[in-house]
């Protein structure tokens, strides 16, 4: 008999890790689903205990958690195309094709290697046992907790065609509006790189020409402090470029390790909820999330506890994050669902009243999708309201930094036709 060191999600969503001892694999997961625990990581350990033993290769062992893809295809599954498998699995169950025959279809005509070998790994391991939720969470670089819960819901309640449909339509929804917003940004990036290209152009080029220019020809005068004020910034950007981009790029590293750490999350995702134009955006965006993270997963069955610890970790935003934390502890401790998250100071009055609604109803997984529409609904305003903002100031700012240069340009010019005049 061998002992297994096993990781695992209680009724609850909550992780237990623990050891067990069983003769393999498939009987150690066997004895962890009887303690009423979802079984996510699976290890036999050597003797002694003291580091994980080879990996089970047999065919027949329970779990395939091991089995790793190679580091450069893993999680190399872009989410449209992860929507694309989600509808057609839903269409192959619910046209009534047993579950492993509607993996064996989509096996041979799926393109993605990362994602036709997940699918081929899954399929052996449910053939040897394993539930599809099981198989699923083998793969968390590509099927997330949300995906894994659903299914998992949907294999209890025996409704796996509906769940896999709510799936698809919640991948779908927010592929679309991810695709409204790169569609709406197209037009201002390219406007802004063309500015910054020329304003790169015109300072390390041809304002160092004029440079030499004026200093032949004023003999050491003094010039205009507008002048002086450009020539001193292409001066910093010919000749000190490497200081510039070092400190840019410090700035950034900076940037990236205070993100790691909870503080510094809190206070970045903070500022993205009260930046200047795009604030609105993110928050409209970050609160359809959550309601329809939240509306999916109860609406699939998923006990409200595990739901919202689950919508916790892929809400996406760190303050909205603590909020649900706050939530899922008064909803712990027999309370409703409405007074937490009014005090959490985070969502609007409009979510508030809707959610409390939705309670005294128990209608809340509906009225939680109908707050993801009305919010989708504002994001496409929000988004079409800030390209029309973004286009006119991307154009005016460009107007004025060259201009800016050019008349910096021009006055010594002036000066110098005056002296000449005179």
């Amino acid at each position: 008999m061998a002992r297994y060191k096993f990781t695992a999600l209680d009724s609850k969503g909550k992780e237990v890790h623990g050891e067990i001892d069983a003769d393999n694999q498939s009987a150690a997961v066997a004895r962890i689903r009887e303690r009423q625990y979802f079984p996510t990581k699976v290890e036999e350990l050597a003797a002694g205990g003291a580091a994980p033993a080879k990996k089970a290769a047999a065919k027949g062992a329970g779990l395939k958690m091991e089995i790793k893809l190679p580091k450069f295809l893993q999680g190399g599954v872009k989410a449209k195309q992860l929507t694309t498998f989600t509808r057609q699995m839903s269409t192959l169950v619910n046209a009534g094709l047993p579950l492993m025959r509607a993996l064996r279809v989509l096996q041979r005509q799926e393109k993605n290697v990362a994602l036709r070998d997940a699918v081929t790994q899954m399929a052996e391991s449910i053939e040897s046992g394993s539930t599809f939720a099981e198989a699923l969470a083998a793969h968390p670089k590509i099927f997330d907790r949300l995906f894994v819960n659903m299914v998992k819901a949907g294999e209890i309640g025996g409704v796996l065609d509906v769940v896999l449909a709510r799936l698809a339509e919640f991948q779908e929804k927010a592929e679309k509006i991810r695709g409204k917003v790169k569609s709406a940004m197209t037009y201002p990036i390219v406007v802004l790189v063309m500015a910054l290209s020329i304003l790169t152009f015109l300072m390390t080029y041809i304002v160092p020409k004029f440079a030499d220019i004026f200093g032949d020809l004023m003999g050491g005068k003094g010039m205009p402090m507008i002048t002086q004020f450009v020539m001193s910034a292409s001066d910093t950007m010919v000749h000190r470029f490497p200081v510039v981009a070092v400190s840019i790029a410090v700035l950034v590293v900076l940037i990236k390790v205070l993100a790691k750490t909870g503080a510094g999350r809190l206070l970045l995702d903070r500022f993205k909820l009260h930046a200047p134009v795009f604030g609105q955006l993110i928050s409209k965006n970050s609160i359809s999330r959550f309601t329809r993270t939240l509306g999916t997963l109860m609406s699939a069955g998923v006990p409200v506890l595990q739901a919202l610890n689950i919508v916790k970790e892929t809400v996406g935003n760190e303050v909205i994050a603590r909020a649900v934390v706050t939530v899922h502890d008064a909803v712990k401790e027999g309370e409703n669902m409405a007074p937490p998250i009014a005090s959490s100071k985070v969502f609007p009055p409009m979510v508030v009243s809707m959610v409390e609604v939705g309670e005294e109803t128990g209608a809340l997984p509906d009225m939680l999708m109908k707050i993801a529409d009305s919010y989708d609904d504002d994001v496409d305003n929000a988004v079409a309201a800030m390209t029309s903002i973004i286009e006119p100031l991307l154009i005016i700012f460009l107007a004025l930094v060259v201009g800016t240069i050019v008349i910096a340009l021009f006055m010594p010019l002036v000066s110098i036709i005056g002296g000449l005049s005179g």
